[in-house]
């Protein structure tokens, strides 16, 4: 008999936004939770990772990444990206692997995937648990391959700002394994699979049912949603053409979702300002690679990460909503072309 306190409401599960993000990526279960920070917290705890353990991410990213390591007790370790992709490459994972690696979170930043068959395959053949954050990536894929399908664990972050938000924070994560979901179950709701009776330490991570709901309803729009982001992206490419900066590279190997359209430029802050005075909003992720903060600083301080390092002091993000306007691109394009 299920209990419907641990299963949650309808629009999470019977008929619900699991079920269909899990039809989405092409994987047999999706748990849904509070944050893409919970998701990733609840990966690791149901892959039992914990102090003693080392599992490596990427430098350039969201600090969340790291910390859902620290959470369970385990040590960051920090590999630089790809300078083109900001992903972190196999050759640099590879780099990073020690006897004590036990896990790999891997970044689909910005939304496109890193190159999974190699990262797959390496950590396959040194039994490595394989953790995505799809925090910005969903519907992205590599060769038809959905992030998110990849790994052991995908971790989704539904957060207002995202290609597919909710109203609030919400997050999810998907498996192929059916003992994964039953732990991320338990682990979700204090430990317990069964009401009041607690097997192990868990969190309160539910997802409530408005938020589902929001995301059932968006989620039949999220196609059109990248569709034209796409576009946007190309129209920039064609206004761009030519100008002192470098454009996001796509690989070519799967479809680039643009929650971001990242530029680099040697005078980044004076193009972020300029931008502003012409009343454009412009965001910079990330100013400071995870090595590099105060609260790793003092571990990591002397670790050097060349092309993080470069990135953070380059980069810029415009504007990719679904619904700019032609005269908003020619508006943007013009004054970082006019920027000098």
């Amino acid at each position: 008999m299920k209990d419907p306190i641990l299963d949650l409401g309808a629009e999470v599960r019977e008929r619900g936004a699991e079920k269909e993000i899990a039809a989405l990526v092409g994987v047999p279960h999706a748990v849904a939770c509070n944050s893409g920070t919970d998701a990733l917290h609840l990966a690791l705890r149901a892959a039992a990772i914990g102090p003693g353990d080392e599992v490596v991410t990427p430098a350039f990213t969201f600090i969340a990444t790291a910390e859902a390591i620290a959470y369970v007790g385990a040590k960051p370790v920090f590999a630089d990206v790809d300078g083109a992709t900001f992903n972190m490459t196999a050759a640099a994972l590879e780099q990073a692997l020690t006897p004590r690696t036990r896990a790999v979170i891997v970044v689909h930043l910005f939304g496109q995937c890193a190159e999974m068959p190699p990262i797959s395959d390496l950590c396959q053949r040194r039994g490595l648990v394989l953790v995505e954050d799809c925090a910005q990536a969903i519907g992205a894929d590599w060769a038809g391959t959905q992030a998110g399908a990849w790994g052991d664990f995908g971790c989704f972050s539904f957060y207002p700002t995202k290609n597919l938000g909710a109203y609030g924070d919400a997050g999810l994560v998907s498996t192929r394994e059916a003992k994964h979901d039953a732990m991320l179950r338990m682990l979700r709701h204090h430990g317990s699979r069964q009401t009041y009776l607690h097997e192990v330490i868990g969190l309160n991570s539910r997802l409530d049912e408005m938020q589902a709901a929001i995301l059932r309803v968006k989620l039949k729009h999220l196609a059109r949603f990248t569709a034209a982001r796409r576009a946007h992206a190309a129209r920039y490419r064609e206004l761009l053409a030519g100008a002192e900066l470098t454009l996001p590279a796509e690989h070519g190997k799967g479809g680039h979702i643009y929650h971001q359209f990242t530029l680099r430029l040697a005078r980044r802050d004076a193009a972020k300002q300029a931008l502003a005075d012409a009343g454009v909003a412009s965001g910079v992720y990330y100013p400071i690679p995870l090595h590099r903060q105060p609260v790793f600083e003092k571990e990591y301080g002397a670790l050097s990460l060349p092309a993080s390092e470069a990135a953070a002091r380059e980069v810029l993000s415009l504007p990719i909503y679904p619904q700019l306007t032609e005269e908003q691109l020619q508006h943007i394009a013009g004054t970082l072309r006019a920027c000098r």
